[in-house]
């Protein structure tokens, strides 16, 4: 067979991408991607799909599912992710020739993946982490952060292979600013569905979500200098943080949690009202909590210590609130009063 245009020698190389990860946002990324590489010239048109594989109660492979109907049935049920979308179960073979890698995983599983691909992968790929959206399957409006170091071609890349009218994605010079905004806002929005279990009001949510947002800036700042205010203004922070508070499965578990009084565990709940999908907050508060124990930082953040004292059955739901109003002096930490 006679090599195509695009495979002859001095042909510009393409770039070949894998999602790692099927969830809900994986599938959404990975419709995203697929959409955008089938009408850039720099990308193959092929965006592959690691799927961690499950038997549907038909009886059926997921991943099979997904190649014959083109639909994640289970995590993105009725959105068409792309004729150009190729789910595999096999980890190694996804990332094959890849070389540029879109990380969508539960953050407790990423350890696990990254040491299963160490010698997989050549030393030059790119690779993104993303955090969570569902709007964006349905073609809403939404906006996403991309943090970056040094390289802004390589952001730009990025933003270029996930852009869409309905997506605005901007590049933000600040990676760990970026990065704690989608990982600790999952904290601040437990302590949201605390507060909507326990049945206290907006104004209270308010200043909850206002006290979590202090603490997401104060500890940044503590832990990477770096960390710039202007991030917690992007749409990785203050707006981010409002909606996941507002929704998302965190809020949705932890209003359960209170409202059964904190006797039914998150493990319980999560197994029963999240289909497969996993919480990130609960963890996520646990991490926390072991960094401002070693720090000896835990008067410094009440919400996110109660948040895990809760979560762990030490303290009752309502602490959220007694706990939570003791406000710490962050004099150490510039801008963050």
């Amino acid at each position: 067979m006679a090599p195509s245009m695009e495979e002859e020698e001095g042909a510009p190389s393409k770039s070949r991408v894998t999602v790692v990860g099927s969830g809900n946002w994986g599938s959404v990324a990975a419709k995203l991607i697929a959409s955008n590489t089938l009408s850039l010239p720099s990308f193959h048109d092929e965006v592959r799909m690691w799927v961690f594989e499950e038997t549907l109660p038909s009886g059926e492979k997921l991943t099979d599912v997904i190649n014959r109907t083109n639909e994640n049935v289970k995590y993105l049920p009725g959105i068409k992710l792309g004729k150009n979308v190729v789910a595999d179960p096999d980890l190694e073979n996804a990332v094959k020739d890849a070389n540029m890698l879109v990380f969508v995983t539960p953050h407790q599983f990423m350890e696990g993946i990254c040491k299963r691909l160490v010698g997989k992968i050549s030393g030059d790929v790119e690779a993104i982490s993303l955090i969570k959206g569902m709007e964006i399957a349905v073609e809403k409006f939404s906006e996403a952060t991309v943090g970056y170091r040094e390289n802004r071609e390589t952001a730009e890349k990025w933003v270029q292979l996930f852009s869409t009218p309905y997506f605005i994605v901007t590049p933000v010079q600040d990676v760990e600013g970026v990065e704690l905004c989608g990982t600790l806002k999952n904290v601040v929005a437990i302590a949201a569905g605390f507060v909507d279990g326990l049945e206290m009001g907006n104004n209270t949510k308010a200043a909850i979500m206002r006290i979590g947002l202090r603490e997401m800036k104060a500890f940044s700042k503590l832990l990477f200098s770096s960390v710039k205010d202007s991030t917690f203004f992007e749409s990785c922070g203050v707006a981010d943080l409002i909606t996941t508070c507002l929704g998302g499965r965190n809020r949705k578990v932890a209003e359960a949690f209170a409202t059964n009084g904190g006797k039914r565990s998150f493990d319980e709940l999560e197994a029963e009202m999240l289909q497969g999908q996993k919480l990130q907050g609960v963890s996520t508060a646990r991490e926390v909590y072991e960094v401002l124990s070693h720090r000896g930082w835990l008067e410094l953040f009440p919400l996110f210590a109660t948040v895990h004292e809760i979560s762990i059955g030490r303290l009752p739901p309502s602490a959220i609130v007694e706990h939570s109003e003791r406000k710490p002096k962050f004099s150490l930490v510039e801008g963050s009063t």
